[in-house]
């Protein structure tokens, strides 16, 4: 073998070493134009130490020094009322494969903040995605090590619904008033979320027509929103959000687009939502895992803390009786080659997820 490649097969071998050995960095870098914090998960030198964030106990590197992974950026969206920290076994999953993980924090929809989830999140999600790609890319440290040509995005629940629209999806809150104004029984906590739920006693039908109250006085606008941003080449939407769609938009992607779907899903019910998307899709996006007997809840991993929730949050979020949990692990694996081959990261690079 020729001495200098030699040489570039070590180097290569060397950097596929360390990033199965190097533990996981974590920080936090300001959002732009106000923005919150996006929180950042990428390969680092230092050691793994016990961490801890809110009632999540995490074996994270704070604040150690970055070192070059693939060169390529995942930006995660969270779900409704989110945090960082329910993704975290993902982000460990990609960064053992040399990827960097950024996570914006979605204003006025997240774990600090949950005043204003549903549509008007909706229409400000695309946009702190493609900011949370700005603020990487004036991160001296990080900066350097990535190419942000190619970037890959995965979204869970609302975060899938910012995904679809970053995958060329329009949507319309008008569409979400006509799908609850017909769904209503039948989709009730996609229409109304965790504020109540339907009992099947004389109440209900009071509940509904609350319900269709405020949905007419606040989701009336006819507007298509969409958003564009070139930088992101592949994307993976987990049980989304998506009765909402003009699902003729999602027919041909702009960008290779893969699904998860969740058969037990009581939240965002697969008829209308994610089973939608793939019908709509059909040939042209990939479904990416198919668990028949998970809930809403699979992809949140680790678990939030289901004591400290209300019954009906741990209704719609907690594993249906049945569900194997441990396979969740070889979803993520499944999450990390989708990226490895759609983003073009070089094949030698490509450490293999734990």
């Amino acid at each position: 073998m020729h001495q200098y490649t030699r040489l570039a097969w070590a180097g290569l071998l060397t950097l596929t070493a360390s990033l199965a050995q190097a533990g996981v960095g974590l920080k936090e870098i300001t959002g732009l134009q106000g923005d919150g914090p996006v929180t950042v998960y990428y390969p680092s030198s230092a050691a793994d130490q016990p961490l801890q964030r809110g009632p999540f106990h995490l074996q994270l590197a704070w604040q150690g020094a970055p070192v070059a992974g693939n060169g390529r950026l995942v930006v995660v969206s969270h779900g409704s009322g989110g945090n960082p920290w329910v993704y975290s076994d993902l982000a460990r999953s990609l960064v053992a494969a040399g990827f960097v993980v950024a996570m914006p924090e979605h204003a006025g929809d997240n774990a600090k903040d949950p005043s204003k989830p549903g549509p008007d999140s909706w229409k400000k999600r695309p946009a702190e995605v493609s900011r949370a790609i700005d603020a990487i890319a004036k991160d001296a440290a990080l900066a350097p090590l990535l190419s942000l040509d190619r970037v890959g995005m995965y979204g869970m629940s609302a975060g899938g619904h910012t995904a679809l629209s970053l995958a060329g999806g329009r949507w319309s809150p008008a569409l979400f008033k006509q799908h609850c104004e017909t769904n209503i029984a039948d989709d009730f906590a996609t229409c109304v979320g965790l504020f109540t739920e339907l009992k099947g006693n004389f109440l209900d039908g009071v509940k509904k027509t609350v319900a269709l109250g405020v949905i007419r006085q606040r989701y009336d606008d006819t507007t298509w929103y969409t958003h564009d941003e070139p930088r992101i080449a592949a994307v993976v939407s987990g049980v989304p959000a998506a009765a909402d769609f003009d699902m003729a938009s999602l027919a041909r992607p702009r960008v290779p687009l893969a699904l998860i779907t969740a058969g037990k899903d009581l939240w965002l019910v697969p008829r209308f939502h994610s089973d939608r998307v793939t019908e709509a899709c059909a040939g042209h996006c990939t479904v990416l895992a198919a668990l028949p007997d998970a809930g809403h809840g699979a992809l949140l991993s680790p678990q939030p803390a289901l004591a400290q929730m209300s019954d009906l949050a741990v209704r719609l979020l907690g594993d249906p009786p049945g569900f194997d949990r441990g396979q969740m692990h070889t979803v993520d694996t499944k999450i990390v080659r989708y990226f490895e081959q759609h983003l073009q990261v070089p094949a030698p690079l490509q450490a293999k997820a734990p």
